[in-house]
């Protein structure tokens, strides 16, 4: 225990301080499609029995050393045109919607039901609206406190699988569509706030896709994160199909199979049967069907994230007449200072160690220097001692 004590001026000694720091984070297809393993039997993505979503890992996820990346599922509105009775998992799918709605919009005032998904920076006006989502949640051990601001990027397109539907007319083919938070800044510039906290809007930052009225196709909700991008991107009946706007056409022709890429209708292999639309996933295949036809067009993902440290910091101030004697015994032999071999000579300490303590004299926390420090009468010592948290 301290002999003698300084007493700290919370209003001059202490102070508090935020430190941001990021980390790229880079998410190669390979990684999302088709590294370990070939569909439908990939080791890293990890399907349940509920098929209401999938996880994908970045190693085999039964493999110790793997860590999770994110969660991938597919939702619609209840007013979407896709809702139906005869929809495959029709109730889950409006479920999901209405989870990651509640969880990150909230509720409309007006009429108490869930609000609606917008690909713009106000979800009052109801211009953009995206009814039918893709919804990816990225892991708190990649992400951390939030994904950056003005960072996020993903890339659309030729991933595992050819194009998007594999239609030799249309633009997707042979090209990828990046989606990237772009109006984004940390200073608050072209950032919405919701619910679910701060969020911006995805932009066609490449023009290599007819884009929707405004060029946006999705939200990062930065501090969930969690990324909705409307799943008329994948749109391809219809050049500038609005976002969030009724399908342009749902095949009539037969159910296709979206994630094998063959037509039951004509039993025809990708890339020769009738041009397909994603709305056809939404309706005739399963969630974990539709993730997978998705999941393997992704190109590429990355971002930054953002781990937030608080600090309190302490300023431990010695003064000339304190802490020139140390309580360690070994300090004094029969009365006298072992390091002192003149009586006139000044008392002289070498600090090692700082320690804060409570009103009531009580150990809360130490510090140790990284030499030790001479002390004597002749000087004052300030030492800075920070706490993270």
């Amino acid at each position: 225990m301290a002999l003698s004590y300084e007493p700290i001026n919370r209003n001059t000694d202490v102070t508090n301080t935020k430190t941001m720091l990021h980390e790229v984070i880079p998410l190669t297809g390979t990684i999302v499609s088709g590294t370990y393993g070939t569909w439908p039997n990939e080791d890293n993505i990890k399907n349940f029995t509920h098929g209401m979503f999938q996880s994908v890992y970045d190693y085999p996820y039964l493999s110790s050393s793997s860590n999770h990346i994110f969660d991938i599922c597919v939702g619609y509105d209840e007013s979407s045109p896709l809702s139906s009775s005869s929809a495959v998992q029709n109730s889950k799918k409006i479920a999901l919607y209405n989870q990651f709605s509640q969880l990150l919009l909230g509720y409309n005032q007006n009429d108490g039901t869930v609000e609606i998904f917008e690909s713009d920076l106000d979800i009052s006006d109801d211009n953009r609206q995206m009814k039918e989502c893709v919804f990816l949640s990225f892991s708190r051990l990649l992400s951390k406190d939030q994904i950056r601001k003005g960072t996020f990027s993903i890339q659309l397109g030729s991933g595992s699988w050819t194009g998007p539907f594999d239609d030799p007319s249309s633009v997707w083919d042979g090209g990828i569509m990046t989606l990237q938070d772009i109006s984004a800044s940390t200073d608050g510039t072209g950032i919405g706030t919701s619910v679910g906290g701060e969020y911006g809007v995805l932009y066609d930052a490449t023009g290599s896709v007819t884009s929707g009225s405004n060029g946006a196709y999705g939200v990062v909700f930065y501090q969930a994160g969690i990324v909705a991008i409307t799943a008329s991107v994948w749109d391809k009946h219809s050049a500038g199909h609005a976002p969030g706007g009724v399908p342009s056409k749902i095949e009539s022709n037969g159910v296709v199979d979206f994630a094998s890429g063959a037509s039951t209708a004509t039993g025809s292999t990708a890339g020769t049967g009738p041009a397909r639309n994603v709305y056809e996933a939404f309706v005739s295949s399963s969630i974990s069907g539709t993730c997978d036809a998705i999941r393997h067009r992704i190109f590429n993902i990355s971002y930054n994230n953002t781990t937030e440290i608080n600090s309190t910091i302490y300023f431990c101030r010695m003064p000339v007449n304190k802490f020139n004697y140390s309580s360690n015994p070994t300090y004094t032999n029969a009365s006298k200072m072992v390091i002192k071999n003149v009586a006139s000579d000044l008392p002289v300490t070498y600090v090692t160690t700082i320690g804060l303590y409570s009103a009531n004299n009580r150990l809360l926390a130490t510090a140790k220097l990284s030499e030790p420090l001479r002390k004597d009468p002749t000087n004052e010592i300030t030492l800075r001692v920070r706490l993270d948290y």
